[in-house]
């Protein structure tokens, strides 16, 4: 799954900067986010891409210090030590250690203020109008770090909020936020494996974001699941039809 989703990233990419010179992509961590981070890496394709006029955004982080090895941005070295990124393209959340201390709610504040910064006239919101954001959907149908019935999920007016209590460790992260995330042009969902099966189903039977956030995550022009077969194995069949249909 994640060599056929990093061609089909690398596809959008490149149509994005053939139609306006650049693009803009939010990263996913997770195990997911990270095995499609590595196709990327190890893509015969990826030099299609003019990776210096790329822009990187983050979905979530963990609210660890810099460098940390569980931190989204310290995993996604496969990717960021393989290709010509320019390195004011590429935008980190703050570390725990960083400018903002251990203020998570600044940090959230001003990575809102860099997405403000870089949005467009014509983009909706307080966000840039992003080519494709993906989320890595949890086995609890959370996605980024919105969790259900968690009051990040429940923000309707800021882009980044900080995470508090999350019941995933580490406790404290940042999270873009349901109106960042439908401010993007395509919301792409992925999701691997039999434990996360149970939450695609939950997502997609429409249960509501407070219970599913995943369920809340959808783009301005498209919203796409990309699964595997065992992520799949409890959808009805007129949800997934067979490769032949």
């Amino acid at each position: 799954m994640a060599r056929a989703v990093a061609a089909r990233l690398i596809t959008r990419i490149v149509d994005a900067q053939a139609a306006r010179g650049t693009a803009s992509v939010v990263l996913t961590g997770g195990r997911n986010g990270n095995a499609l981070l590595a196709a990327l890496a190890e893509s015969p394709a990826r030099d299609a891409v003019d990776w210096a006029r790329l822009d990187l955004w983050w979905g979530d982080e963990r609210f660890l210090p810099d460098g940390d090895p569980e931190r989204n941005v310290t995993q996604a070295a496969t990717l960021l030590d393989a290709v010509p990124l320019d390195p004011a393209r590429v935008h980190p959340m703050a570390a725990s250690d960083g400018p903002y201390g251990s203020d998570v709610e600044a940090a959230a504040e001003a990575y809102a203020a860099e997405l403000a910064a870089a949005a467009e006239p014509g983009d909706h919101g307080r966000v840039p109008a992003f080519d494709v954001l993906m989320l890595g959907v949890g086995p609890d149908a959370h996605v980024a770090s919105l969790f259900p019935e968690h009051p990040a999920v429940r923000e309707l007016t800021r882009t980044v909020v900080g995470v508090h209590g999350s019941p995933k460790p580490p406790p404290t992260r940042l999270s873009l936020t349901l109106p960042a995330i439908r401010a993007a042009h395509e919301v792409w969902l992925l999701a691997a494996g039999d434990d996360k099966a149970g939450a695609v189903a939950l997502a997609l039977s429409a249960p509501g974001e407070l219970q599913a956030p995943a369920s809340g995550a959808h783009g301005l022009s498209r919203t796409l699941w990309l699964l595997d077969r065992a992520a799949a194995s409890k959808l009805p069949p007129q949800l997934y039809p067979s490769a032949s249909s």
